[in-house]
């Protein structure tokens, strides 16, 4: 089924309330994913008298379709997360009718088409803690040859930048240097490949998380790798 919509403000219609509910999709720019085909969705509304002000809306989706997750742009990663994590587990567990090819993608109002945009998020994998702590339960230490970065987008919009490598000064940038930054990386560490964790204080609303993740999307990225794992804390 093809996905192709004239509006910026999606409308589900809540049968069992009897009224309509309104999702206010992320805006973003430019989307590189404007179309997807074979598609069933699920939405995250913001209900200020639900526990946690959200409300999610799962019955239309099928498990071997690709899945459309359609997140209020007003509500928190700590809010939503937990709920799209659920989804992400309902589809990975599932042992009937299962589509390995079948992806998870956030709905976005691109503005510059005034049509849906989409970010995948298929194989990204979430968790409530730090990178830096993960690393160190694990005893995952970087390779020699690779350059691990932990990044933190906080309230502030300003990128955090902690590491493991005492090569690495700490420092603070706006999110919108950080493609720039980036390229400094590459030319500091040419002979290594560099990885990138992505952490986000969970107070962020999704607006400002969709915005940051299409920004990345958007990136020619070359040695460095953005690690799927994602740390929300």
């Amino acid at each position: 089924m093809k996905i192709k919509f004239y509006i910026v403000i999606l409308t589900a219609l809540c049968l069992s309330c009897g009224k309509d509910k309104v999702v206010l999709l992320p805006e973003i720019n430019k989307a590189k994913i404007t179309e997807v085909k074979d598609v069933s969705s699920a939405y995250l509304f913001y209900d200020e008298t639900q526990p946690d002000s959200l409300e999610l809306n799962r019955k239309n989706l099928i498990s071997t379709t690709n899945w459309l997750v359609n997140v209020d742009k007003r509500l928190t990663l700590e809010q939503a997360i937990p709920k799209i994590k659920f989804l992400q587990d309902k589809k990975r567990n599932a042992e009937m009718h299962k589509n390995e090819n079948a992806k998870n993608y956030y709905s976005c109002n691109d503005t510059s088409i005034k049509n849906l945009g989409f970010i995948e998020f298929t194989d990204v994998i979430y968790w409530e803690e730090s990178s830096v702590g993960i690393q160190k339960k694990t005893s995952q230490l970087p390779k020699d040859n690779t350059t691990t970065v932990h990044l933190k987008l906080g309230l502030d919009k300003k990128i955090h930048i902690t590491n493991t490598n005492e090569e690495l000064s700490i420092k603070t940038i706006h999110y919108s240097e950080f493609e720039n930054h980036l390229t400094n990386l590459k030319h500091q560490f040419p002979n290594k490949a560099i990885s990138i964790k992505l952490n986000f204080d969970e107070k962020l609303s999704i607006q400002d998380y969709i915005t940051f993740k299409s920004l990345v999307s958007n990136i020619k990225l070359d040695s460095i790798t953005i690690d799927n794992n994602e740390f929300i804390y």
